[in-house]
């Protein structure tokens, strides 16, 4: 079992916006502390991952341009598992090709690319 477990999808989309949490993780260099995105499919689970996970962003439901779009409460959409020996990180944002067209997404999933294939130092045996 996952550290949550996937309730429901909107139809069609709903602008959102999204609040940095994280500035000093490297996947949010030259992000802006908030940013928008116009449409997006802000899926919604049983729970938040945060207890589990490293919060990088979340949206700010309140900023939902659908007023019937389904709300979750804490909802993170960016974050890494430091717990997974591998670097890792996921981004909820990806429904649409227009999100390349948005300089924070483009910022974030760049420097995740880069950060992932960093090498990472060897831990000494013991």
């Amino acid at each position: 079992m996952g550290i949550f477990n996937f309730l429901k999808k909107p139809a069609g989309g709903s602008e959102g916006t999204v609040r940095v949490e994280d500035k000093s993780h490297p996947c949010m260099k030259g992000v802006p502390e908030s940013f928008i995105i116009p449409k997006e499919e802000w899926y919604t689970y049983d729970r938040s991952p945060r207890a589990n996970v490293r919060v990088l962003a979340s949206v700010d439901e309140a900023t939902y341009s659908d007023p019937s779009a389904v709300r979750m409460g804490d909802h993170p959409v960016i974050w890494t598992n430091e717990r997974m020996a591998a670097r890792n990180v996921y981004i909820f944002m990806g429904h649409g090709p227009w999100l390349f067209e948005n300089e924070a997404f483009t910022a974030i999933f760049r420097n995740a690319i880069v950060w992932a294939a960093e090498k990472q130092p060897r831990s000494k045996p013991k």
